[in-house]
């Protein structure tokens, strides 16, 4: 500091700490030791800031001067110097020298001091340099929040985020554009898959309806295939045996379950059938409850809906020995019941006729028709054609019927039914290979 031309006051002498003088209203301070880590912490940082460290410290004593010319100075002091007192003791532990310095070497000045900055720099107080700083931050940072909010809500050039947004809006609407494409294109494909299924649905139709004017096709449906009489064997073995016959030429697995027990240790079911599993997945299940003796409705319904249950099976077949052991109680044979029930009467020694095979097809038919559209394929073609062989399947009981009166007639319905037979199996086979094209669509 500048030198002084007034009377100065005389140095204390041999002072440890240093001496202090006040000259008209100036201070000066000569050498002297503040020992306050909080002090020093302060002097530090504004320095590293770019403030001098006598800026810090005048400004320190003049803020400090204020507060206490303005607040009761004796009891501050009186305060400051008890709190000093007591932190005494736990300095004695750094050192003989600091503790000697602290116990009497601690004037008046210096403690008004210490007290300011503790007063003015303390973080506990609302007019802390930390609390104006952590205001300052607070606004500083609200502030930033509410632009970056607004840049990125403007729909100009500003938006960093507009060019993203107009490439992403662009790529939506072209995604768009390709699935409407391509929707048109599948429905433009199922337009034409369903008018060649309608197509092949009439033609087998106009078949079955031909079928129906001729009498005597039961005789023909009810001939043996040239097999022979197992003798020795069950009709339930008989029975599966024709059974697996039909399923292996068709890719399918059929398994003797009659001794094996089902869901809850039910043995009910004499014949599963896994629909496809010869050559992949099972697509669907039928069971055939196989029975040599006649039995009433309430029975024969409690035997198909036992198999259904415990072998997890989608459709019911059960197979009668002749006619004579169709169940009593209004039961016809070859009409669907419930949707997945069928009775189907064969020979009690050749049972592998077509009787037989006609109720496995259907059945097969049946089941994956529903599968094929609870897989969300469309399969409205398909269904229309299970209806229509289900309706004309039904006509197989009239046609039975007529020729147990009709023997005269025999000859003629045979030479009919030789004629129109080959083009009913062609007409399944083509719903069945429709069926096919279908699961080879959705498997690609």
């Amino acid at each position: 500091m500048e030198a002084s031309e007034k009377p100065q006051l005389p140095l204390e002498p041999d002072s440890p700490i240093g001496a202090v003088r006040a000259i008209g209203d100036r201070l000066v301070i000569d050498s002297l030791t503040v020992h306050d880590e909080r002090a020093a912490a302060l002097v530090r940082e504004r320095q590293e800031a770019g403030q001098e460290p006598a800026r810090t410290v005048t400004d320190a004593i003049e803020i400090g001067a204020r507060v206490l010319d303005r607040e009761d100075t004796a009891a501050e002091v009186d305060w400051v110097r008890a709190e000093l007192e007591r932190a005494q003791s736990g300095f004695e532990r750094r050192g003989a020298e600091l503790s000697e310095r602290l116990a009497t070497g601690i004037e008046k000045g210096n403690d008004a001091l210490t007290q300011q900055i503790s007063d003015a720099f303390g973080a506990d107080r609302n007019d802390s340099v930390q609390s104006q700083i952590r205001a300052i931050v607070s606004e500083a940072t609200e502030a930033q929040k509410l632009e970056l909010t607004r840049m990125l809500s403007s729909e100009d050039g500003s938006n960093p985020l507009s060019a993203v947004q107009s490439r992403l809006a662009k790529a939506i609407l072209e995604s768009e554009e390709r699935h409407r494409h391509e929707m048109a294109r599948l429905r433009e494909s199922h337009t034409g898959e369903s008018r060649a299924m309608q197509a092949q649905v009439a033609e087998l139709k106009e078949n079955l309806a031909r079928l129906l004017d001729k009498q005597g096709a039961d005789q023909v449906l009810a001939e043996a295939e040239e097999a022979g009489t197992r003798k020795g064997r069950s009709f339930e073995e008989r029975v599966h045996a024709a059974i697996e016959r039909i399923a292996v030429t068709r890719g399918d697995c059929a398994h003797p379950v009659g001794d094996v027990p089902g869901a809850g240790g039910s043995k009910k079911g004499d014949s599963l059938v896994e629909l496809g599993a010869g050559e992949g997945s099972s697509l669907g299940r039928i069971v055939f409850e196989i029975k040599d003796s006649q039995l009433n409705k309430p029975k024969a319904w409690a035997e198909m809906n036992g198999a259904l249950e415990a072998r997890n099976a989608d459709y019911a077949i059960l197979v009668v020995a002749g006619d004579d052991a169709i169940p009593t109680g209004n039961v016809e044979e070859m009409l669907e019941y419930q949707g997945n029930k069928l009775v189907v009467a064969v020979d009690p020694d050749q049972p592998n006729g077509r009787a037989l095979e006609l109720a496995y097809r259907y059945a097969s038919l049946r089941v994956r028709a529903s599968r094929e559209v609870a897989a969300g394929v469309d399969g409205a073609s398909v269904l229309a054609a299970v209806a229509e062989a289900r309706d004309v399947i039904a006509g197989f009981r009239t046609v039975k019927s007529a020729l147990t009166s009709a023997t005269n007639n025999v000859a003629r319905a045979r030479t009919g039914v030789e004629t129109i037979e080959p083009a009913l199996i062609d007409s399944l086979d083509r719903i069945e290979g429709a069926i096919a094209d279908g699961d080879e669509r959705k498997a690609r």
